[in-house]
């Protein structure tokens, strides 16, 4: 199985993989964060699937109807060809958002007598189990769940044993978890597809887009979309547990959670791209997680219901992705302590205290929450932590963190100037504070440059940062040398890894996709715009053929790897070719 092979549909409430062969091979269900339904993306054999495809086993042709989250899978066979559309409903109904949870999958005959396979084997979670099964007059009814699932269609019942069956006519499926489809299938699948459709394609009209790199845009901020769970706002890092970062690298974790510093990351490119629901419904998700904490001890990651029951554990009898195992459910990351997320946090609140367009969001418990992250940050700026990249080994004060810390005073500070003068001497002078000692103590005296944590000589990507956040002016010796010394250290085949030091597992071995998405921004942010988009048409090259990219790839063969689709990849992404687009009015608009 390759990451390249798999299509990504969703509704922000539940998500699934197709790949290729026309196989549902992921989804957990009734949200993101639940077992899987369908998990033979970890388990080939006994992972269980819900499978379309030809009654001779092919490869199919993704491609997504333009401007959608509506994937089309086509099969040309020699007694004909057919396709299939997969996609979860989502559009208005009754001025409310309408996301069902299902699956709807349209088969079409395109040309001659097609001979197709269906086979719908779902599981009971992560223990392997199968449910019982019940047939009815046009549905199977799988029992043992927590809610009626059940498999609604036309087609004859007694051929979805993976017994073949000439397709003479539209077939359609709709898997269902809580209330099942009672009225006529064709005309509610044919209406669900028709506003689906229309929903995503207004959805995209109403992006920003810059001049160039349009289409990766608008993929990334398709995909990003449905990493947002939409009932309590929270934003996931990546839809899929346990794809290793690097082949026998036991680096395998479950990433179906909200990683703060994430969310912070993908608002950002929401903002870019003109959206703004989504921090209006993150920043709801964040005051109920910070009402849980009246010290503000936030954890790095969170349930997507804001909890915090995240004690990860191994599941031996999974063999994982490709025979790749361990599979891990929860994450061990939520015990750390890593104090960029209260610098990000202020960052992603601090738009809605300095544009005019959201005053009305600037309430007295918002203003108080963002002043309290701001404190928060500058009471921890410089102290050990297990930093970005979440460090098993010994930790030790993380540049980022630091400077993260910094960010947050220093927006705090514009902040109050317009909304607490009062407060404004006390944040101007933590800021200096953090960023002399920041720059006192994170400094190669060898090479000039940022270092990774205080008094280290190694450098890792995130420091990259410190040219978008203006930590160091453009022109300054440090920011050049800086980005020298990543170049220099961590290229790999023209993308970056993250560091070169062991972290407790081992030292990175491929490309992490998001860091270069960061060299870009970077190089932009200096006016070497030249070479930013040399290195954006570089990246171009190596990506899935529907557009989708994972966390980690490997350059030299063009391999991906790691939790697909990753959200930061997504974000970085758009960050990048915003920084490294010309105007539009350099197009003559």
């Amino acid at each position: 199985m390759s990451l390249a092979d798999l299509g990504l549909i969703g509704n922000c409430q539940l998500s699934a993989l197709v790949r290729r062969d026309g196989a549902i091979v992921w989804s957990c269900m009734p949200r993101f964060d639940s077992p899987p339904i369908f998990g033979a993306l970890l388990d080939e054999k006994g992972g269980g699937r819900f499978g379309i495809g030809p009654a001779i086993p092919q490869q199919g042709l993704q491609r997504y109807l333009p401007n959608t989250n509506v994937l089309e899978t086509r099969f040309d066979a020699p007694d004909g060809a057919f396709r299939v559309l997969d996609f979860a409903p989502r559009f208005t109904q009754y001025e409310r958002s309408f996301r069902p949870t299902k699956l709807m999958r349209i088969v079409e005959p395109l040309s001659g007598t097609p001979r197709i396979r269906v086979l719908c084997d779902p599981i009971l979670g992560w223990d392997h189990g199968r449910p019982r099964r019940e047939m009815g007059s046009h549905h199977l009814s799988f029992h043992g769940y927590d809610a009626e699932v059940r498999l609604t269609t036309d087609a004859p019942l007694s051929y979805l044993n993976d017994e073949p069956f000439a397709l003479t006519e539209r077939k359609h499926f709709v898997f269902s978890w809580g209330a099942p489809v009672e009225e006529a299938l064709e005309p509610l699948c044919d209406r669900f597809l028709k506003e689906t459709v229309r929903y995503w394609q207004t959805w995209v009209k109403q992006c920003d887009i810059p001049p160039t790199y349009q289409e990766e845009v608008i993929r990334s901020a398709l995909a990003l979309k449905l990493h947002c769970f939409e009932d309590t706002g929270a934003i996931v890092a990546a839809l899929t547990t346990s794809i290793p970062e690097a082949p026998g690298s036991g680096r395998t974790w479950d990433y179906r959670f909200c990683w703060l510093r994430d969310a912070f990351y993908t608002l950002g490119a929401f903002r870019l791209l003109g959206h703004f629901e989504e921090r209006e419904q993150f920043l709801k998700f964040l005051l109920n997680v910070a009402s849980s904490s009246p010290g503000l001890d936030l954890a790095p990651l969170y349930r997507i219901d804001g909890k915090t029951d995240l004690e990860e554990r191994v599941l031996t009898d999974w063999p994982g992705y490709g025979g790749e195992g361990p599979v891990r459910v929860g994450n061990g990351a939520a015990l750390h302590k890593q104090h960029d997320v209260f610098g990000e946090m202020v960052l992603a609140l601090t738009p809605l205290f300095l544009d005019a367009r959201f005053r009305e969001q600037v309430t007295p418990q918002v203003l108080d929450l963002v002043t309290r992250l701001a404190r928060r940050a500058i009471a921890v700026a410089g102290q050990p932590d297990a930093g970005i990249w979440e460090i098993r080994t010994e930790w030790r004060p993380q540049t980022f963190s630091s400077m993260m810390c910094w960010a947050a005073a220093d927006r705090m500070t514009r902040i109050a100037k317009v909304h607490r003068p009062l407060d404004v001497p006390e944040f101007t002078a933590a800021a200096t504070k953090i960023r002399d000692e920041l720059l006192s103590n994170a400094i190669d005296p060898a090479r000039g440059c940022l270092v990774a944590d205080y008094g280290g000589r190694e450098v890792d990507a995130a420091l990259l940062q410190a040219a978008s956040l203006r930590l160091l002016a453009p022109e300054d010796p440090r920011m050049l040398a800086t980005i020298k010394a990543i170049r220099g250290d961590l290229e790999h085949h023209g993308w970056l890894r993250r560091y070169r030091t062991n972290d407790g597992l081992g030292v990175p071995v491929v490309a992490f996709s998001l860091c270069t998405f960061w060299l870009i921004e970077a190089l932009a942010h200096l006016g070497r715009l030249d070479e930013a988009r040399a290195l954006m048409d570089k990246v171009r090259e190596v990506k899935s053929p529907l557009g989708l990219l994972s966390e980690d790839l490997e350059p030299s063969t063009g391999v991906m790897w790691g939790n697909f689709p990753q959200a930061y990849s997504h974000v970085g992404l758009i960050h990048a070719a915003f920084a490294a687009a010309p105007r539009w009015s350099e197009f003559g608009s």
